[in-house]
């Protein structure tokens, strides 16, 4: 448990500070963030508001079903979608960043994905559109802090990755519903995630769990108002696997509700090997845990027997990364919307 508050005490602190979170994101990918600056009544009024949200009668919601969006975005019903062919049992609206739509060529399918949210009429829950978009941008300006510490420890200056994202970054924030987990199933199965970096509220009940390097499940305690932080697969492939992509799922045994915020740069963001100093390319080598370290499998992988997250082939570019979570996620949306590259 990190406080990241002191990150703001002076030049020396932060230097520890972000000595300390490189390790940990080296060793474990996960650890928890208190006193982080996110409004504490901000992230109340999100989950005050999601009851009401998520109780709204099917037929509401599916106005902005996320089947209708060619950019994947609005409301899921639970098993709607799935992860590593297994349907999740989780019920949830996504919210993207917002951008003019693309008219992609061919051979950049990815650009597709830029477009405008689905939001609600006001009157069905008022204000949740500016409740949500506020709640984003508090947890954008975290993440973005986060970032700035972990580009430290890995030697680098520490604007690197906000240059980096680009002029149009795409970040999601997901306000999620979870029933009681049917036994033998998973409010969302195990799974790494996409991008670079994970700012999650995990509400007050229990559910999370993050794979340990022994392949045992561990329960993530809930800590009030604080935040969940992990990180995604490309700063998996940037690092070389010396930052880790830790599995992770949600099995819980009452309601749940969580909101999280996954903070990505412009689609065209490429994931090139960072230039680091050879001691972290070493620590890898050093590492079977590191060094064997895969990445979420394609559609067409997963079908060919490849393991979950035993893909030894990162994307190219963050656009191509979230295209084929789309296309292993939402066949049938991709489908609809994208038959001509399917």
């Amino acid at each position: 448990m990190i406080d990241i508050s002191l990150a703001k005490t002076g030049a020396e602190e932060r230097v520890v500070l972000a000595d300390q979170i490189g390790k940990i994101c080296h060793e474990i990918g996960f650890f928890v963030v208190v006193n982080h600056g996110v409004s504490i009544d901000l992230t109340r009024s999100v989950f005050a508001t999601m009851p009401e949200l998520f109780g709204l009668d099917d037929r509401v919601k599916a106005e902005v079903a996320r089947e209708r969006s060619p950019q994947f975005r609005g409301w899921d019903p639970v098993g709607a979608e799935s992860t590593n062919n297994r349907s999740d049992i989780r019920e949830q609206f996504d919210v993207w960043s917002d951008w003019p739509v693309h008219d992609s060529p061919v051979g950049v399918p990815y650009l597709r994905l830029l477009g405008p949210n689905q939001w609600l009429p006001n009157d069905a829950v008022p204000g949740h559109r500016e409740l949500m978009e506020a709640w984003m941008s508090e947890c954008a300006a975290l993440a973005s802090d986060l970032l700035g510490l972990i580009a430290m420890a890995l030697g680098l200056a520490e604007d690197h990755f906000e240059i980096l994202f680009g002029e149009q970054p795409m970040s999601l924030a997901k306000f999620i519903h979870y029933p009681p987990t049917p036994e033998g199933g998973a409010g969302v199965n195990a799974h790494h995630d996409t991008g670079f970096l994970t700012v999650l509220a995990t509400g007050s009940n229990p559910g999370l769990q993050v794979q340990n390097q022994d392949g045992e499940w561990i329960d993530v305690p809930t800590v009030v108002d604080s935040f969940v932080i992990n990180l995604g697969e490309m700063l998996q492939a940037m690092t070389g696997n010396y930052l880790i992509a830790t599995p992770h799922r949600v099995v819980t045994r009452t309601e749940r509700y969580s909101a999280g915020y996954f903070h990505g740069p412009s689609l065209d963001a490429a994931l090139t090997p960072l230039d680091l100093d050879d001691r972290f390319a070493r620590a890898v080598a050093a590492s079977r845990h590191h060094a064997g370290a895969g990445f979420m499998a394609r559609l067409d992988e997963t079908n060919a027997g490849v393991g979950d997250m035993a893909s030894v082939r990162p994307a190219a570019t963050y656009g191509q990364q979230l295209w084929n979570y789309f296309h292993r996620s939402y066949p049938d949306i991709m489908a609809k919307h994208h038959s001509d590259l399917v």
